[in-house]
């Protein structure tokens, strides 16, 4: 009987889940799906790692399927996956984890009320990925569960790096820099000595670059700098989400357009980004196949915040050795690789068309002085990872789990 443990990332309108066996020292992937569009026409896919369908169910449109019937459905499928195996453990994205968790942790109805404390921080993410963890523990409170946080990694980056020029007594009730995208970097830098060594132990730029988007300035695989502070707004434009925006752009809004807290949340959220340049989309895949002006400033916009970062980034670093792409545009959109590449071109980046074209995984020459690397990230495994190391293979499992 071997121990598995379930990897799960709940959004405002699907739940994604993945499985891994404990295989001596290794984690090996198994079945992975998702439930999605909750709340308009939910719909069940599960898959095994070749790509072969294990189970499919359609609720239909307007279907009444909350997350809490998501999740329920879900454990009965893994139950029917686990094959005699037995469920050690849960591991739980969680997008912020405060000042005060630096490392993932098991999870119990403390930990619950403590990250309650940070939806506000992250309005769009921590609702939801904590509400699978409070149903189980409701439901099965034997089962192990371990929360893994986008913002750990960042912890220990440099203090100065993590302070806004507010108050003390604002810093210390919380106001600073925080990071996020931390278990795809931590990912990232666990794997990139397989890739380029130099890059592994020296000064590396990760751009984390899919809906939601980020840089992250590594020196010998651990965070110096982020793009994202406070939020995770902050930064790059995202694909709904503005990135750096100056303040008293938020009190024009607030004192002189009449707009209230609520509204400008949306707007910075759901409303700006890529979607609110280019008036089309905030799929990068529709503007690259755009030919409409505005899907053309989007772009432009997107790879110059990317060419002002980077300097930013390696100016932190006190140089550059390497920079690496990742997510979903990072590892297939070829084309803003190439415009990123060229534009880093005075920091030593030389870049290889074909190989880029190709998806690499280095789209640098030979020649470069600053290589660049396509490396795809697996912030499941990262999670996995955590989990069974935490929970250990002397994990309890309540029965009503067991295969």
């Amino acid at each position: 009987m071997a121990n598995v443990y379930a990897v799960l990332n709940a959004g405002s309108s699907s739940i994604k889940f993945s499985l891994f066996t404990a295989a001596g020292a290794a984690l090996e992937a198994g079945p992975r799906g998702q439930v999605e569009s909750l709340g308009s026409a939910p719909r069940f896919v599960s898959k095994d790692p070749a790509g072969r369908v294990l189970g499919e169910h359609s609720w239909g449109e307007g279907a009444a399927l909350d997350h809490d019937g998501a999740l329920w459905h879900i454990i009965g499928h893994l139950r029917e996956q686990l094959r005699g195996d037995r469920l050690a453990g849960v591991g739980h994205r969680v997008v912020h984890g405060g000042r005060d968790y630096a490392q993932p942790v098991v999870v119990d109805a403390a930990v619950v009320r403590a990250l309650e404390e940070f939806v506000p921080l992250a309005p769009l993410h921590q609702p939801h990925n904590l509400t699978p963890i409070r149903l189980l523990l409701e439901r099965l409170p034997e089962l192990a569960q371990v929360a893994c946080f986008d913002t750990a990694f960042h912890r220990g980056a440099p203090p100065v790096s993590q302070r806004f020029a507010v108050p003390g007594a604002l810093h210390e009730a919380g106001v600073q820099r925080y990071g996020f995208h931390g278990l795809s970097y931590e990912y990232v830098a666990s794997v990139l000595g397989q890739y380029d060594a130099r890059a592994a132990a020296g000064r590396t730029v990760v751009l984390h670059l899919g809906n939601g988007a980020s840089m992250c300035a590594l020196e010998s695989g651990r965070s110096v700098a982020s793009t994202m502070g406070f939020t995770a707004v902050d930064g790059l434009p995202m694909g709904t989400r503005c990135g750096a925006i100056d303040p008293g752009v938020i009190l024009y809004l607030l004192q002189q357009r009449g707009l209230d807290a609520k509204a400008v949340e949306r707007l910075v959220y759901r409303e700006s980004g890529l979607l609110g340049v280019s008036g089309l989309s905030g799929d990068m895949r529709v503007l690259l196949a755009s030919p409409e002006p505005g899907a053309r400033l989007a772009i432009e916009l997107y790879v110059y915040r990317i060419r002002r970062e980077i300097g930013s980034l390696a100016a932190a670093l006190g140089g550059l050795d390497a920079i690496v792409f990742t997510a979903g545009i990072g590892e297939h959109a070829a084309p803003i690789r190439a415009a990123v590449c060229r534009d880093a071109a005075w920091l030593g980046v030389e870049l290889d068309d074909a190989a880029n074209a190709s998806g690499g995984p280095r789209i640098s020459t030979a020649a470069s002085r600053v290589s660049a690397w396509v490396v795809p990230t697996n912030e499941e495994l990262m999670i996995a990872r955590h989990t069974s190391r935490l929970v250990g293979a002397a994990a309890g499992l309540p029965r009503e789990v067991a295969a």
